[in-house]
């Protein structure tokens, strides 16, 4: 069987984070682009987001197997909401924890149990796989799309009602989190470094006898990734930066729909 592997990263240095070019009309951040961090007062926000996140992202990758004539998934149970059924110990538990008490808090690295799949059971090999691994980002894509038509449909309602502004604000903050977070898990899986998900891909676009050796990559993935985090995060962040351009005007684009009371739940 094969993995599909999802990761996630995020750096907890405010000084780092890309900022918009020009003030909004409400003076938050709600309509900047950031890297999402780990701060606490954060969390109430982060966590639900991340976690619906993640979850979305694995589900898909078995439902696309499934479509593909892959069952193992389904077979193991991997279809499901259940929070717990996606937490590895290492990725989920144990390489954040390490990471972040190593670096202070200024990395965080890890993500989900990996999808079980078996590529020789897809009607065709090779397309099964690419749409299998493009499924997780795809479905973070929709999420990210979804989340600022929500932020607009709830500023309307909002402005409908004032005396409701407090409790959808705080539904709008949640968006913002779900623009930022979702994009950078499509971003960030995307990365063509085994085991990622772009690596599925990429294998494709090589010479067979290429691919065999970039294939094997793959158990040094994770210490790669964290070399390039510890040197600065620099191309990485020009990896990226192409989806901090499009969360930004996408945020830019439903800012006339914020609701004042958003300040009080994003700084």
């Amino acid at each position: 069987m094969t993995p599909v592997a999802t990761a996630t990263t995020f750096r907890t240095d405010r000084s780092r984070r890309p900022e918009s070019h020009r003030p909004t009309p409400l003076g938050c951040r709600a309509t900047k682009f950031a890297q999402p961090t780990l701060h606490y007062q954060d969390l109430l926000f982060f966590v639900p987001v991340l976690l619906f996140s993640v979850i979305a992202h694995e589900i898909a990758h078995g439902y696309a197997a499934l479509k593909q004539g892959d069952t193992t998934a389904l077979m193991m149970g991997r279809l499901t909401w259940n929070p717990v059924k996606h937490i590895d110990l290492f990725m989920t538990i144990l390489l954040p924890a390490i990471l972040f008490v190593s670096t202070q808090g200024r990395i965080m690295l890890g993500g989900a149990k990996p999808v079980p799949v078996n590529p020789a059971n897809y009607r065709n090999r090779r397309r099964g796989d690419i749409i299998v691994s493009l499924a997780g980002v795809f479905v973070n894509l929709m999420i990210a799309l979804a989340a600022v038509l929500l932020f607009v449909l709830v500023g309307l309602v909002g402005r409908a009602a004032p005396a409701a502004q407090s409790p959808l604000a705080f539904i709008q903050a949640m968006m913002v989190i779900a623009v930022q977070l979702n994009l950078l898990l499509l971003a960030f899986n995307l990365i063509p470094i085994p085991p990622l998900d772009g690596s599925h891909v990429v294998k494709y676009v090589l010479p067979p006898k290429w691919a065999v050796y970039y294939q094997r990559i793959g158990p040094l993935g994770i210490i790669i990734l964290i070399v390039l985090l510890q040197s600065g995060g620099g191309l990485l962040n020009a990896w990226m930066r192409p989806a901090f351009a499009f969360g930004d005007l996408l945020l830019r684009w439903a800012d006339p729909f914020s609701l004042g009371a958003l300040r009080q739940w994003i700084r």
